[in-house]
């Protein structure tokens, strides 16, 4: 279990409703769907109805000090089948590029690259206790794109798995090109953050609100007592 998870959820109910396909940007085709993730009916632009308040707040944030920018959606909610799906993927990915056949590991081979896909992706655990962030419509993958909605360059793409990934990768470089990639990651960090979110401590792009790992998160840096109030959706428990 990673140290979010012992977080208790005291779920709220609260709806899950669509990203506002007129007011934010949105990667499309959707990266999972198009790779055959089985969403069935479930759009993966969703998320509960307070974080879509947020996250609205957060691009008037950027807005103010940027005109025209907006927050472009890569990835919201993920049912646990999706979650499974894209965990078994990554491994495969992983296992090719280092070389391996991924229907033949060795079970030793397939806990090591396991060790690192967790990194990065969530098990896609149906525990009620321990639901993956993204399963519970607080989780959100994002970046930005300009006034002529041009994807900023973060440095590093979504879903990499590598050191480059993390937050604060590029914040001692002295490459110049580094140094902007680290002023666009922070300045998607600050209104962000501003509006209520965290951030995932091994990826720039993964923010959230409501969920175990927002609460524990939180809780780093309070007295601690904050629990979660988004659990794994209704139609999955």
């Amino acid at each position: 279990m990673k140290p979010y998870q012992h977080v208790a959820i005291v779920e709220c109910d609260e709806p899950l409703l669509p990203i506002p396909e007129d007011h934010f940007a949105f990667v499309c085709p959707h990266p999972y769907a198009k790779i055959g993730a089985p969403y069935g009916n479930k759009s993966p632009f969703y998320l509960r109805d307070g974080v879509i308040q947020r996250l609205s707040e957060a691009q008037t944030t950027l807005q103010q000090h940027h005109p025209g920018w907006r927050l472009q959606i890569f990835d919201a909610y993920r049912p646990i089948a999706v979650q499974q799906y894209m965990v078994d993927y990554t491994l495969r990915e992983v296992a090719q590029a280092k070389g391996l056949q991924p229907d033949q590991l060795t079970e030793l081979q397939r806990q090591e690259l396991l060790e690192l896909v967790y990194e990065f992706w969530a098990a896609p655990s149906a525990n009620p206790a321990t639901p993956p962030p993204h399963s519970t419509g607080g989780a959100i993958d994002l970046t930005l794109v300009d006034e002529t909605d041009r994807v900023v360059d973060m440095g590093s793409p979504i879903d990499e798995l590598s050191p480059r990934s993390y937050p604060d990768h590029f914040a001692l470089s002295e490459d110049l090109r580094d140094r902007a990639f680290h002023q666009h990651r922070q300045l998607l960090r600050s209104v962000m953050l501003a509006a209520g979110f965290q951030q995932h401590l091994n990826e720039w792009w993964h923010f959230c609100l409501g969920d175990q790992m927002w609460a524990w998160l939180t809780n780093q840096g309070t007295m601690g007592g904050v629990v979660a109030r988004y659990g794994r959706m209704q139609d999955e428990r």
